[in-house]
């Protein structure tokens, strides 16, 4: 249990910090750049997953099925800030619209089937 936590941790500030730096060398503007980050997002999340269950005891591997789940929560996130705005404002906390693709990548991750 300690060790998912410390996973999830992980995820949200390696993906977090590690996006702005992959997305500089991937020329897009607009909306569809906010999509972008969210594959991202989801890639980081799969590839740090990967890499922390080599080293945190009682984290499985997951496999490409969990990257894909990752891929579309993320995507449904991005899609939900830019068409919906209105569900993302109605949160009563405030936080950046980012987090949304984000925490549903690190979710995708999460569930099994």
């Amino acid at each position: 249990m300690l060790s998912n936590l410390i996973l999830v941790v992980l995820q949200f500030f390696g993906a977090y910090l590690g996006a702005p730096g992959v997305l500089r060398f991937i020329p897009v503007s607009g909306d569809l750049r906010f999509f972008v980050h969210a594959a991202i997002y989801a890639v980081l999340v799969w590839i740090i997953g990967l890499l922390a269950s080599l080293v945190l005891k009682d984290v499985p591997q997951r496999s490409p099925n969990a990257l894909a789940l990752s891929l579309v929560l993320a995507l449904i996130g991005a899609a939900a800030v830019i068409f919906v705005p209105a569900v993302i404002n109605a949160i009563p906390l405030k936080f950046p619209h980012l987090y949304v693709p984000l925490m549903l990548a690190i979710l995708g991750y999460f569930m099994r089937r």
